[in-house]
């Protein structure tokens, strides 16, 4: 009698892929979430929640990015020193015109499980608020929304 065996990755078997995405008017909620998809593994056969099995992706135009209704007015990012008095809420258009590839690691940050796993996985998300980015040497394949 031929049993069936549970599949499940580990660390050695993993093969990294290295894709591209256009944020230029697209939606920030919609790429946030296809970018987790892609940095969990979750689109692979092989994915294993406990591993980090997903891919490295490189998101350009960042600045490009839109939300929808009036977000860009009514949006806030609040952080905190640790220190009494020591929070700042920052608008999500003040941001987008100073860091606007911390408006998408935060969006794709949020999507991720909130574990010790998620740490490692958004070290595999490069962010570029222009359409020039350093990783041409990997040859990324780029990701149609």
């Amino acid at each position: 009698m031929k049993r069936n065996n549970t599949y499940s990755a580990n660390k050695e078997t993993v093969e990294r892929k290295w894709y591209l995405m256009d944020a230029k008017g697209r939606t920030l909620g919609r790429v946030a979430t296809l970018a987790a998809n892609v940095l969990r593994g979750k689109d692979k056969p092989t994915f294993t929640p406990h591993v980090d099995c997903g891919d490295f992706l490189v998101v350009i135009n960042a600045r490009d990015v839109v939300v929808t209704g009036k977000k860009a007015e009514q949006k806030y990012y609040f952080t905190h020193s640790g220190y009494p008095g020591g929070h700042r809420l920052t608008q999500f258009s003040k941001l987008k015109e100073t860091h606007p590839e911390k408006i998408i690691h935060h969006a794709v940050f949020g999507m991720l499980p909130q574990n010790k796993l998620s740490s490692r996985i958004i070290t595999k998300l490069k962010v570029y608020s222009g359409p020039e980015h350093p990783h041409a040497a990997q040859k990324p394949e780029e990701i149609k929304l």
